[in-house]
């Protein structure tokens, strides 16, 4: 027996999806307003997993460009079927439900092909044994919401050829608990002479939990497991530390075990700043029903796993030579502000007129998802900056909630400084002078504290230290998105100058 650690999938990675093809297995997560969207993972022991691509990486293939911090994808879903991988999600900012295809899961992926009629969000792909492809997902209660969150899961024939929705659409369930809530994120299964259908319910917050039902009929009637849930911590109290735990997705491995993935959160002093990540636990099945973490019933830290695990070296050095898979962008970016050739083994940034706390068009920005608050991220650049303009990195939540060490050309000076942006308003709480236009600029999280350091010739400034980090959360921002690191640029002229940077280094220290 190997043992693994929870989350198998660190920092911002919430409503994971998993589908299994032979012995290799595939994830994806949501991803919000960022850009590209719905990165890909793969992995062959289902605990290690290393990004492959993005589903979404064309423009034409998502629109952003009006999506704020929490809008934008919603809960994919990866399925694959006659030599083929689909991922159907909803852009709740533009388009609606849509679903894109792919031979090769590390892309090129298609178009997307809109689904007319398909009302609500988290859709889900289900191919029956006679070929059928079956949507589900949810949406609000057709007769009149009666209560905040007031929906139901649906389920309707999918045309594979056309890619329509044919037939009639089917309220197949509402969810486990009495007076329930959020219904959401389902995907059907089929084993042993049932349809088992798992969803979603009670919210993102502490109620979060997965839930299952099943039917002799796809269409069902769908009957509830008497000892649902099958996961939640809700009664665990506040004070554990793993929370919202649900929206999960099951999977069989080529010999028969049983996995769900799911998202939690992880909390540090009452916070979770890295946002929904992705955990991992085993299922059995017993009388027809799934069990998860048979003895134990909820999430562990550490775990055993009778498989063979391959892990990976972390890549923690992203030279500014390319833009990297993993980085990240704010909506859809004008890749005019990211020039590669401009400078050998240099990465030139054009500063924005559009900032951080624009909720709309993409400030020039590449980010990196934060996966740990013990952290030690940097990045080294060389400034040619306008006054007014400004660039330096941050700790990116949301559009009003940031924590960034910054270069400011003001009076003719350059002047590094570490700016709190808390609900909008910002505060500075350290600054130092610099005197030459090359520089390596850092931050370093301790906990829920960072500090901010800036090195000049070889001599390294602390800017400040001991800057709490607890608002950088969901529990303070709001949202359903973790934290991002990440390199910017913004100025309000028509002629900001630029910055060359060399390279970007985000290592976890803990």
């Amino acid at each position: 027996m190997n043992t693994f650690k929870n989350p198998i999938i660190e920092g911002f990675s919430p409503d994971p999806s998993v589908c299994a093809v032979g012995e290799d297995f595939y994830l994806v997560t949501s991803s919000f307003s960022y850009f590209p969207g719905v990165p890909i993972y793969h992995s062959r022991d289902m605990v290690n997993w290393h990004q492959i691509g993005n589903v979404l990486e064309r423009e034409s293939q998502l629109n952003l460009t009006e999506a704020s911090s929490s809008r934008g994808i919603f809960a994919p879903t990866i399925r694959y079927h006659n030599s083929t991988f689909y991922m159907i999600t909803t852009n709740v900012s533009y388009g609606g439900n849509f679903v894109v295809t792919a031979t090769d899961p590390a892309g090129p992926w298609s178009e997307p092909y809109y689904l007319e009629g398909a009302i609500g969000i988290d859709p889900s792909l289900f191919f029956d044994e006679d070929g059928r492809c079956y949507y589900t997902g949810t949406r609000p209660n057709p007769t009149g919401v009666t209560y905040n969150g007031d929906w139901e899961v649906w389920l309707q024939e999918l045309d594979l050829k056309t890619m329509k929705l044919i037939g009639v659409s089917t309220a197949i369930w509402k969810g486990a608990m009495r007076g329930v809530i959020w219904p959401e994120g389902p995907h059907l299964y089929r084993k042993d002479g049932y349809y088992y259908l798992m969803i979603a319910e009670g919210g993102t917050g502490p109620n979060h939990s997965a839930t299952i039902a099943r039917s002799e009929k796809v269409d069902g009637p769908y009957e509830g497991y008497a000892n649902n849930p099958i996961l939640t911590h809700r009664h665990l109290g506040s004070t554990f530390p793993v929370q919202h735990v649900g929206h999960g997705d099951l999977v069989a491995t080529p010999d028969g075990k049983w996995f769900i993935v799911c998202l939690a959160s992880r909390k540090f002093e009452g916070s979770s700043n890295l946002g929904r990540e992705t955990f991992l636990a085993e299922v059995i099945w017993e009388d027809g029903w799934p069990v998860v973490n048979p003895g134990v019933g909820r999430l562990l830290e550490e775990q055993e796993i009778d498989m063979p695990l391959a892990p990976f070296e972390e890549k923690t050095l992203y030279p500014l030579d390319r833009i990297h898979q993993e980085f990240l962008f704010i909506r859809n970016p004008d890749m005019a502000h990211y020039d590669v050739n401009a400078r050998e083994g240099w990465m030139r940034l054009i500063p924005s007129a559009t900032t951080l706390q624009s909720e709309s068009g993409s400030p020039t920005y590449l980010g990196l998802r934060q996966a740990s608050l013990w952290f030690d991220y940097s990045v080294c650049m060389e400034t040619h900056l306008n006054e007014g303009a400004e660039a330096g990195i941050v700790i990116m939540q949301s559009e009003n909630y940031t924590l960034r060490l910054v270069l400011v050309r003001s009076d003719r000076k350059r002047v590094v400084r570490l700016i709190t942006t808390i609900d909008g308003l910002e505060q500075v709480v350290g600054e130092v002078d610099v005197p030459e236009t090359e520089m390596i600029l850092r931050l370093v999280g301790e906990g829920q504290k960072v500090k901010g350091l800036v090195t000049v010739n070889g001599k390294e400034q602390l800017v400040a230290e001991n800057v709490p980090t607890h608002y950088l959360s969901t529990e303070v921002a709001g949202g359903f998105v973790g934290c991002t690191l990440g390199l910017y640029t913004t100025a309000a002229s028509d002629e900001p100058g630029y910055i060359d940077a060399n390279w970007i280094k985000l290592e976890k220290i803990n």
